[in-house]
């Protein structure tokens, strides 16, 4: 006769059973309520002619291959928001370490794969990767990346995906690292800002491609890429955590007639105006949310929307609290921040006419 169970492993057991599919299904069943209210129900404005949902910064602790609940909740509400396009901005995995093995790296893709990417897919989204310090960073020792395993299986997991994530490329001669993309009237390109420094190459392949036909009978034109050109939270405003060609890659983007440069990284959302350039600074949907600098607030999880009013020639930001599930005032944020170098960006209007 087998030994009879006591109470703690019987629900040891149980708690095992929840893993796999019936934990996801605990997860959505959870999220589920925050979906069902949808757009109506977050206060957000009506969808414009083109809706995008930005995200960024998803990853948990290093090695991790879930995330912490507000991602799910944010993965599950999406759909619901019925944008066009979907865009992270990088740290969608647990990466930059360098005793994480090749076994380990191809687990926290698929469970990003399993967790993430998939159901936006299979809700018909199509979705726009840039790559994050955590993913593949492009930080050098000497001549070499310092993390080349990472890069080789980023670059592996999402050439697998690049049929299947429903874009146009304009250019994809370099993804999934940097390419452009003609979608719905917007021209989207992709730098690889995954460590503080862009080659001087891929500068040079920007302004081409911006200046190409297809990015200049766009509707708008938005860059993105990982690290920002200023800092604005605590504990983030240090070189290394920023762009060192900042004023040279806003400089090439006001040259080309760029809407807006959107950036992860800092972990704090900040809707900043930089000369002739929107900087849509998104907070972190995942683990690790920080202040903006100068605050004292508790910092939180943030989901972004943006919506095109393509007749009257303006651009909505409205970004979700994840914590609180409501939206946030920008009038709350602080009117201008200054970074440790003394440079200033504007607290711009959420409602942009262009």
């Amino acid at each position: 006769m087998a030994p009879s169970l006591t109470r703690r492993q019987v629900l040891g057991l149980g708690g095992l059973a929840l893993g796999g599919a019936a934990f996801s299904t605990w997860r959505q069943a959870q999220a589920a309520p925050l979906a069902a209210a949808g757009a109506a129900g977050l206060g957000l404005p009506p969808r414009g002619d083109r809706r995008l949902v930005l995200i960024s910064d998803l990853n948990a602790s290093y090695g991790s291959t879930s995330y912490i609940p507000e991602v799910g909740q944010g993965i599950t509400l999406i759909p619901s928001l019925r944008p066009d396009l979907v865009m992270c901005a990088g740290d969608m995995v647990a990466g930059q370490k360098a005793s994480l093995g090749t076994s380990q790296l191809q687990a926290m893709w698929a469970g990003f794969d399993r967790q993430v990417l998939r159901p936006l897919r299979r809700a018909g989204l199509p979705f726009v990767p840039a790559m994050g310090n955590h993913d593949a960073s492009s930080s050098l020792v000497g001549s070499r990346y310092a993390f080349e395993r990472e890069r080789q299986e980023a670059s592996r997991y999402w050439r697998r995906q690049q049929g299947d994530l429903g874009l146009t490329f304009a250019d994809a001669s370099g993804f999934p690292f940097f390419y452009s993309v003609l979608q719905g009237g917007l021209f989207l390109l992709v730098l690889d800002a995954s460590s503080a420094q862009i080659p001087a190459e891929q500068l040079r392949w920007a302004e081409r491609s911006l200046k190409s036909a297809g990015a200049r009978g766009a509707r708008r034109r938005l860059v993105m890429g990982h690290l920002p050109l200023l800092g604005v939270s605590q504990g983030r405003d240090t070189a290394g955590n920023v762009l060192a060609q900042s004023l040279e890659l806003r400089q090439l983007l006001e040259r080309a007639d760029v809407e807006a440069y959107i950036s992860g990284h800092q972990h704090a959302y900040y809707p900043g105006r930089l000369g002739q350039l929107d900087l849509i600074q998104l907070g972190a949907l995942g683990s690790g949310p920080r202040r903006l600098l100068g605050q004292s607030g508790a910092p939180f999880q943030t989901l972004t929307v943006l919506d095109y009013d393509w007749s009257k020639g303006l651009r909505r930001d409205s970004t979700v609290n994840m914590r609180t599930r409501q939206l946030l005032d920008p009038g709350q944020l602080p009117p201008r921040l200054s970074d440790s170098r003394g440079r200033t960006q504007l607290r711009r209007s959420t409602a942009t006419g262009g």
